[in-house]
């Protein structure tokens, strides 16, 4: 089930504007393992976002097209999930940066996830500061949210 929480700084956590002056920036998590996903919505409160939650694929999709998300951070291997998930989301969201997050990626993996559209890859274990600047960078230094951006996380680039 979606969760929303709204947390942070900014005016954002009472519904105020967001970087444009206008709504809350929204940030979608997508994470099956709800341990995890907790952490994460609790490591990113201070960013002064609005956080909604889906644990699986399918939910990150309907979320994506019911709540037009700022920034999507996703898992790769869930249910529902996997390259071609990203792909859906990069159809439904095409201005929308992807954070793409995965315990189970190789060198192949990053290039794929690059290739179908994804602003960023981390490893699991990521580490929580890194991916703070990865979001702070893509949401808030590049035009703000759905702003394009050709840099990745980390210096990486698609291949």
């Amino acid at each position: 089930m979606a969760q929303v929480r709204a947390f942070g700084i900014g005016g954002c956590a009472d519904g105020g504007p967001g970087v444009d002056g206008k709504q809350p920036v929204v940030l979608l998590v997508v994470e099956d393992d709800r341990e995890m996903r907790s952490l994460l919505c609790d490591e990113l409160w201070d960013l002064g976002v609005q956080i909604r939650e889906a644990e699986d694929g399918d939910e990150a999709l309907q979320l994506v097209l019911d709540a037009h998300p700022d920034l999507i951070l996703t898992d790769l291997r869930m249910p529902a999930g996997g390259l071609d998930y990203v792909s859906r989301l990069r159809t439904i969201a095409p201005a929308c940066p992807i954070i793409v997050i995965t315990a189970f990626g190789d060198s192949q993996t990053k290039v794929e996830v690059f290739h179908r559209g994804a602003a960023a890859y981390f490893d699991k274990p990521v580490r929580m500061a890194d991916l703070k600047a990865a979001i702070r960078k893509l949401l808030f230094n590049h035009g703000g949210p759905n702003g394009s951006s050709a840099e990745h996380a980390q210096g990486e680039t698609p291949r």
